[in-house]
């Protein structure tokens, strides 16, 4: 853990970057001194075509990223990496948002460890000897 999942529709897809998106997520999520372990980062993207936004009468977006990490962390912990994200979400998306009906969104779910089950072996990739 963390896992970002970021939902985005089809109708943005060619000005959207996903990938440089989620490759900008990955390294915020790193570098937050420790609090989530590098091998357990997880962020995909998942294209919607079938949605309707408000009064389905104009070409309106969303992107919408939800952030799925373990208990433990402080308060002010999660405000900080949400923080850090959602301002990333929108300064990625400035342009786009410039010129078009777009809605931008950041969720956090926190859940109980004992509701997961995991097999993992890249987190032996980034122990230190």
């Amino acid at each position: 853990m963390p896992h970002l999942t970021i939902e985005y529709t089809s109708n943005i897809k060619a000005e959207a970057r996903i990938p440089e998106l989620l490759a900008n997520a990955n390294q915020i999520l790193i570098a937050q001194n420790g609090l989530f372990p590098i091998g357990g980062i997880r962020s995909r993207a998942i294209e919607l075509t079938d949605y309707c936004i408000a009064d389905n009468q104009a070409d309106y977006a969303f992107v919408h990223c939800n952030l799925k990490i373990g208990a433990g962390r402080t308060d002010a912990d999660k405000k900080r990496v949400c923080d850090h994200l959602f301002e990333a979400l929108k300064d990625h998306f400035a342009a786009l948002f410039a010129k078009r009906y777009l809605a931008l969104s950041l969720e956090l779910n926190e859940f109980s460890e004992s509701g997961t089950y995991k097999h993992n072996n890249i987190h032996a990739r980034f122990k230190k000897p």
